[in-house]
C-alpha cells in the first residue's frame, strides 16, 4: 500500500472518529473502570489505562485482520 491510501485511511479515520465524538457515541472514553483519576483542590490528574488497554487491542485486532 502507498502512502497516499495510508493517509487517506488514517483520515477517514480520523473524521468518522470525530463524528462519532460530537454525537455522543464516545462518551465511554476515558471513563472506564480502572482509569485513574484525580482531582484535588489545585491539581487534577488523569491516567486513562484501562481505555489505552481496550484501544491497544482493538487496534492489535484490526491490524492483525488486515495484515492477511
Amino acid at each position: 500500500m502507498s502512502v497516499g491510501n495510508w493517509l487517506i485511511g488514517t483520515g477517514v479515520l480520523l473524521v468518522l472518529a470525530g463524528i462519532a465524538y460530537k454525537f455522543g457515541l464516545l462518551n465511554w472514553f476515558g471513563n472506564l473502570p480502572g482509569d485513574i483519576k484525580y482531582e484535588g483542590e489545585n491539581s487534577k490528574f488523569y491516567f486513562p489505562i484501562v481505555t489505552m488497554l481496550v484501544i491497544s487491542v482493538i487496534l492489535s485486532l484490526l491490524l492483525s485482520f488486515f495484515k492477511r
